[in-house]
């Protein structure tokens, strides 16, 4: 199965956009559902099968408001750079990684939560 996180991300205008990831691969849609749909067609995968937990994009203890604002300024600056033809500068693209890698992993941690509550 193929793992999908799904991050809310502001433009520079202060717009949500959603921007779904898995693996090497992106897409962005206006909504959850059309950035998971649009990554689905990128993976070539007929027979997508997942678990989808949609929850509230507020900053926690696991991803703060801090870390929001600085994972959208970032996939803002990567967004630009894609669309010139550039790329982050390597502690750029470091610090994108790790913020997406923290979110997923705070994302996991919610959903176990969600899990176990509902046992």
């Amino acid at each position: 199965m193929t793992t999908v996180a799904i991050l809310p991300v502001l433009n520079t205008n202060g717009e949500k956009s959603y921007r779904a990831i898995a693996g090497d691969r992106q897409s962005v849609g206006q909504t959850a559902g059309q950035a998971l749909d649009a990554l689905t067609s990128l993976l070539g995968e007929t027979d997508f099968s997942a678990l989808i937990v949609i929850q509230r994009f507020n900053p926690d203890e696991l991803f703060t408001i801090q870390q929001q604002k600085k994972l959208s300024e970032l996939m803002n600056l990567w967004r630009t750079a894609r669309d010139r033809g550039q790329t982050l500068s390597p502690q750029q693209q470091a610090e994108l990684e790790s913020l997406v890698e923290t979110e997923l992993q705070a994302a996991t941690i919610r959903t176990e939560v969600l899990l176990q509550q509902s046992i």
